[in-house]
């Protein structure tokens, strides 16, 4: 078992996994305070342990997951971009500035936002975890078993009809048609290698994808910082401290990232985490 320590400053395990970005992640009882997280077959803990943040992780898969918590940027560096922002931005990096947008699978992630559309999260993360254990892969760590995410090939092998029992819905016919037409129809790396409007025009030309997904997709899949995901709580930041008038969430969202530029991405998260922090507290 490999472990990655690292200065906890601009790293905390709750708050980047519970800022909408990832739906894989469960209570680990190993540790206090910490998490599995999986990804494809991949698993790892995470925590906060004094002033660090720790991973846990099978010696092979060390590189993957340095990747897919985005390591070797420096998020100090972004935090003080917010902060000369000023106003609500500058708040909201400062009570955020442990969040880190992740490297994950963009298969993976597009097929989860897909899953997650007018849905809540305990939810979403339930119909995963259905999809996963009734087509994926048994795997082990830490002594306990968990289930690969499908491949596509292995989600196309299902009838609709195993969609629809997990609980997908109308979501269901969405995820077989990606499944049986992967191929043809989502090429990561010809997705790649489009500039990032061009990026979103394609992925929303994927039966089921529209805007919201698109830039989910974008932001927490090919890591797209010039993306800007727009719910409830963004749509909140926009009115309630921008004095903002559009309704169009696309449009609020080209605001945005016209706004913020290539640093939009990583905004979204501290803007999300604080109004969404916020009302708890008021509630």
């Amino acid at each position: 078992m490999e472990k990655i320590v690292l200065d906890g400053e601009f790293f905390n395990a709750k708050d980047t996994l519970n800022c909408g970005q990832l739906f894989r992640f469960f209570s680990a009882g190993v540790k206090k305070d910490a998490y599995f997280v999986n990804s494809l077959d991949k698993r790892c803990l995470l925590y906060n342990e004094g002033k660090n943040a720790v991973i846990e992780c099978e010696e092979v898969d060390r590189a993957y997951f340095e990747n897919y918590f985005d390591l070797s940027r420096d998020y100090g560096a972004i935090v003080s971009a917010a902060e000369k922002e000023g106003g609500i931005l500058s708040v909201a990096a400062r009570l955020g500035k442990g969040i880190r947008i992740l490297n994950q699978d963009r298969t993976e992630t597009l097929f989860s936002f897909i899953v997650s559309q007018n849905n809540n999260i305990p939810r979403i993360k339930g119909i995963i975890e259905r999809l996963s254990a009734g087509a994926g892969q048994k795997r082990e760590f830490y002594g306990e078993e968990y289930y690969a995410f499908p491949t596509a090939e292995e989600l196309a092998a299902k009838p609709l009809e195993f969609f629809k029992e997990i609980g997908l819905g109308y979501r269901a016919d969405y995820i077989k048609r990606l499944a049986d037409n992967f191929d043809g129809t989502f090429d990561a790396s010809e997705f790649s290698a489009l500039n990032t409007n061009d990026l979103k025009k394609k992925l929303t030309s994927i039966y089921g994808v529209g805007p919201k997904v698109a830039d989910c997709a974008s932001l927490f899949g090919f890591h797209r910082s010039d993306s800007f995901p727009v719910d409830t709580w963004i749509e909140k930041v926009y009115k309630e401290n921008f004095n903002g008038e559009l309704h169009d969430r696309a449009k609020i969202a080209d605001f945005f990232v016209d706004k913020f530029g290539e640093n939009a991405g990583y905004f979204q998260q501290y803007l999300f985490y604080y109004k969404r922090s916020l009302e708890k507290q008021e509630l």
